[in-house]
């Protein structure tokens, strides 16, 4: 589907464009076009790879769904894929934009994605110095506006990381806290292999000399990198927190069975001298000490509860009960 075009003269937003085929485009020299798409038909694309010479490969890739970042170049023209992620309860899904690149057009093809970037043309628009260094900046605002929407999917899985984090130590780890430590692992851990070659995109536009990108514009590609890097720390440290988290519910899970595990040893040996002495004027003898005494079964619980008693301050002061 046809989103929005509008050709820019001097870094500024002149006539909108369509795709009416009838229609002439006239660019003078450092003007251009930006066209934006989402989800097109294979004619739509095919009317822009007849006006501009678009690549069929190209186009047969802005057709198809691809894993990972790439970035192709085809004769004076530049191909990149970009990956886009949203965040669903504790799944991550994932959306597409392919990048049309020439000298004088820009094009953007949006698949799955829920971030329009209305509001990325609108901003670029307001700073016409910017606009008037060419497509490469447009590239690097969609490439840079991408990376950016990254930032919300980590917030939201180290919200309820810290959480997890924060209550480990008073509550033990149920099972469906361990589904989610899971879950976000192999999100985290998918999420990490996306942006690996993401950065090998942005270092491949910073540092090859590239059709559409000149010198000048090399170091806004660096700041598209700086953003990667950091969130590929963020990733990697919210892995190991992860971790950690599962370790020590691990580790406290020990520590409370071994505590449960003293105390019935402890128990066990207050009760077995009663249990004994029990057990033995259970037998019925004749003879026995006390036996026959006034106040002998006074006398023998006594013991017991004194026995008991003793064994159990023992137990209190070296903190088995």
């Amino acid at each position: 589907m046809f989103v929005a075009g509008r050709i820019y003269r001097d870094g500024r937003a002149a006539e909108p464009v369509d795709l009416d085929q009838s229609r002439e485009w006239t660019f003078d020299r450092g003007d251009f076009v930006w066209i934006g798409l989402v989800e097109p038909r294979e004619k739509e694309l095919r009317i822009l790879a007849d006006r501009f010479g678009l690549h069929p490969l190209a186009i047969e890739h802005a057709l198809s769904e691809h894993r990972l970042p790439k970035l192709e170049t085809y004769g004076d023209q530049l191909f990149v894929v970009a990956r886009t992620a949203s965040l669903t309860g504790q799944e991550m899904s994932y959306g597409e934009t392919a990048i049309f690149v020439g000298r004088q057009f820009i094009i953007t093809v949006r698949h799955g994605s829920e971030r329009t970037h209305a509001d990325l043309r609108q901003r670029l628009e307001t700073f016409p110095e910017g606009m008037r260094s060419g497509v490469a900046y447009v590239l690097h605002a969609v490439l840079d506006y991408v990376v950016d929407g990254y930032g919300p999917v980590i917030e939201a899985i180290e919200e309820e990381v810290l959480s997890l984090e924060g209550r480990v130590l008073d509550v033990p780890l149920s099972k469906d806290d361990v589904r989610v430590i899971f879950a976000y692992r192999r999100q985290l851990a998918r999420f990490g292999r996306m942006l690996q070659p993401t950065l090998e995109v942005s270092a491949r536009l910073q540092h090859l000399d590239l059709p559409c990108v000149e010198p000048a514009l090399k170091p806004y590609f660096r700041d598209v990198e700086d953003h990667v890097r950091r969130v590929a720390g963020r990733v990697e440290g919210l892995r190991d927190v992860l971790r950690s988290v599962f370790e020590i519910g691990l580790l406290m899970e020990q520590q409370r069975q071994s505590v449960v595990t003293r105390k019935l040893a402890a128990w066990a040996a207050i009760l077995a001298i009663p249990t004994a002495i029990a057990g033995v004027y259970g037998m019925n003898f004749e003879y026995m000490p006390e036996l026959h005494l006034r106040y002998g079964y006074y006398v023998v619980l006594i013991c017991m509860l004194t026995i008991c008693g003793l064994l159990y301050l023992r137990f209190k002061r070296i903190e088995w009960l």
